[in-house]
């Protein structure tokens, strides 16, 4: 929708300017009709740009899915693709709009081609900017960098209050209601306010099967206040919603499913703005094509894994995320995936898939001894446990390699 009102702004820019610039009247001036066919000349040509756009895009979208994963949208979902096409497509109006405003002059202002110069040599330059994206969506290491850097951010953002957060997270446990009271809950999920009765009313998905991409916190936290409510989510974003799912509950106050249906947005796919595990999903990805025995690449499953170990490494002890309205009541708590379900996807998968790969498995296993070492709350017995996994898949395939480790290592010590 942002696109599609971005080449909207673009349309009624060009169709503006291409009004108003030819009022002016001082400096030199030029016949008006070479200025004209100039004028169109370049607005048909820029049609070209387009053409030019789509075809990097569906290149490269086709590239990445059959390189990567399907699931990668960076270059799909930049900016940059939407925001050149919608200056092309503003500019080609400007230029007609300007050659059928001079069409009946007989002079016009010099100001009016030097206009169009100058909009295409923007152009250009955004179509450059474009290319050397697109170059390096379809290499290895930029997209790594991609991928990492979007998941950094989220982990930052969401479990330690980085400078996007503004509502704060913490530990369920620790939510209290409008009555101060403390919610009641598992230990894997967010808990709610205390009332008699447990929750007032459970929201159900009444739609066909969808995947969670956002929850807009700010608005559930102003319906949850004025309705003086609480509005406990049982979802995360990046959860594909079956039809009947439980998706929030609702405490103390009375609301409608139907407001609270309206803070979520969902779609046919996963997106990185709320979602944490998809950086980890994506590069298990990578890694497990990698290591397919079609493409037999481990050293981009090594580099999949260094990108891993960089994520795994940030704190991510919190288990929800707690909004509360201007008074500091809470209002909305939106779960968060757990640090254990982060490793779960990262080497679920990958650690069988390399069990033919020694310098893989050697990897994997310099990275659990790292994050060992790094002491994760609740985590040490499923690093142990995947620890013990790959060291059983070296002494089984690669007794030798295995041997000559654990030789090196005592020399070393």
């Amino acid at each position: 929708m942002r696109a599609g009102l971005l080449q909207l702004v673009f349309i009624a820019l060009g169709l503006g300017l291409g009004l108003v610039v030819p009022e002016f009247t001082r400096g030199p001036v030029l016949p008006s009709r070479p200025v004209a066919e100039m004028l169109l000349a370049t607005g048909f040509g820029v049609l070209g740009a387009a053409t030019v756009i789509f075809s990097v895009l569906f290149l490269v979208v086709q590239w990445a899915a059959t390189t990567f994963t399907p699931r990668l949208t960076l270059f799909r979902d930049a900016p940059i693709v939407w925001r050149t096409f919608a200056f092309a497509v503003g500019l080609t109006v400007f230029c007609a709009t300007a050659a059928l405003t001079i069409a009946n002059r007989d002079e016009v202002s010099v100001v009016v081609p030097i206009s169009a110069g100058v909009l295409l040599l923007l152009l250009l330059t955004l179509l450059r900017t474009l290319l050397l994206k697109a170059v390096a969506a379809i290499q290895l290491a930029p997209v790594l960098g991609s991928i990492t850097e979007r998941g950094r951010h989220n982990l930052d953002v969401l479990y330690t209050g980085g400078p996007e957060d503004t509502h704060g997270s913490g530990d369920p446990g620790d939510a209290r209601g409008p009555g101060g009271t403390r919610g009641p809950g598992d230990a894997h999920g967010p808990r709610g306010p205390a009332g008699p009765g447990g929750p007032r009313s459970a929201v159900c998905w009444p739609k066909a099967a969808a995947v969670l991409q956002r929850v807009d916190v700010d608005l559930l936290a102003g319906v949850a206040r004025a309705a003086n409510a609480v509005v406990v989510l049982r979802v995360t974003p990046g959860t594909t919603l079956q039809h009947g799912t439980t998706v929030a509950e609702v405490y103390d106050g009375e609301l409608p499913g139907s407001a609270v249906l309206r803070g979520l947005e969902t779609g046919a796919e996963r997106v990185f703005d709320q979602d944490p595990g998809l950086a980890f999903r994506l590069l298990a990805d990578i890694a497990l094509r990698a290591l397919s025995p079609a493409v037999n690449d481990p050293a981009t499953a090594v580099q999949a894994l260094d990108a891993m170990e960089d994520l795994l490494r940030r704190p991510a002890r919190a288990r929800s995320r707690e909004v509360a309205d201007r008074s500091g009541v809470l209002r909305v708590v939106v779960p968060l995936p757990a640090w254990e379900d982060f490793l779960r996807t990262a080497l679920d998968d990958v650690i069988p898939a390399a069990r033919n790969s020694p310098s893989v498995l050697i990897r994997l296993r310099a990275l659990l001894e790292d994050l060992l070492s790094a002491g994760h709350d609740r985590g040490e017995a499923l690093l142990t446990r995947r620890l013990a996994w790959v060291d059983e898949e070296l002494g089984a395939r690669f007794s030798r390699l295995r041997d000559a480790l654990e030789q090196e290592r005592r020399d070393e010590g």
